[in-house]
């Protein structure tokens, strides 16, 4: 039984792929202006550990163009960068293929690098994936829809920052105050309390001094006309 366990094991282990697929992500587009620098980001996710046979690489297909050119390819740990292409003077690695990061950098953008930017990434046996691509825009002033959606979206955050900020002072306020009215109320009914027990008491020691008071001038009374 045992032995045929072991068997089944082997066979099934064997008959399991060995590569398993693997997800290349880039941005969707990116605005720059002309002569500025752009990183434009590529990473993957992998099941397996990063090997060191990662790979990545980057061509780049200008607008209006059918077909890629290949701009840059990293592999045994060294990077190659297109020595005739449009970025040969202007393509530096800035990634780190031990955190799964193939990013480059482009410096000194101007407006034929408009076009699309394509990554792939290896990392075996995760072979097996689709590349990812990343638009880029080159102006000569940041497109106004764009500002108006980035300032948008950047007012919308910091407003609801402040909106709970707001709520939460509101709320330490509010039972700081109920706090407040309670220990004042309790307060309050002792004194109350004291002041009644104080009244209490003095009557009972006033009253009898009154009542004897009439006494005592009867008797002096008497005692004058006894004299008499």
């Amino acid at each position: 039984m045992l032995t045929l366990l072991v068997l089944t094991s082997v066979v099934l282990f064997s008959a399991a792929p060995q590569s398993e697929a693997i997800v290349v992500y880039t941005g969707w587009e990116r605005h720059a202006l002309v002569g500025s620098d752009i990183r434009l980001s590529c990473s993957f996710f992998s099941w397996r550990w990063t090997s060191d046979d990662v790979t990545f690489s980057w061509s780049y297909r200008p607008d209006g163009a059918k077909d890629s050119i290949s701009i840059f390819h990293y592999t045994n740990g060294v990077p190659y960068v297109d020595n005739k292409g449009p970025f040969r003077d202007r393509l530096e690695f800035v990634g780190n293929p031990a955190r799964r990061d193939g990013s480059i950098l482009i410096r000194n953008l101007d407006f034929a690098d408009n076009g699309t930017f394509t990554c792939d990434a290896k990392n075996p046996p995760d072979i097996v994936g689709r590349p990812s691509s990343v638009r880029l825009l080159v102006f000569e002033k940041i497109p106004i829809q764009a500002g108006v959606i980035t300032g948008a979206i950047i007012g919308v955050v910091l407003g609801l920052l402040i909106l709970v900020v707001a709520i939460y002072y509101l709320m330490r306020f509010l039972v700081a105050r109920r706090v407040f009215s309670l220990s004042v109320s309790k307060h309050g009914k002792k004194g109350k309390g004291k002041e009644g027990a104080q009244q209490k008491q003095a009557s009972v020691v006033v009253d009898p001094a009154k009542q004897k008071a009439p006494a005592s001038e009867k008797k002096k009374q008497e005692a004058r006309r006894e004299k008499k």
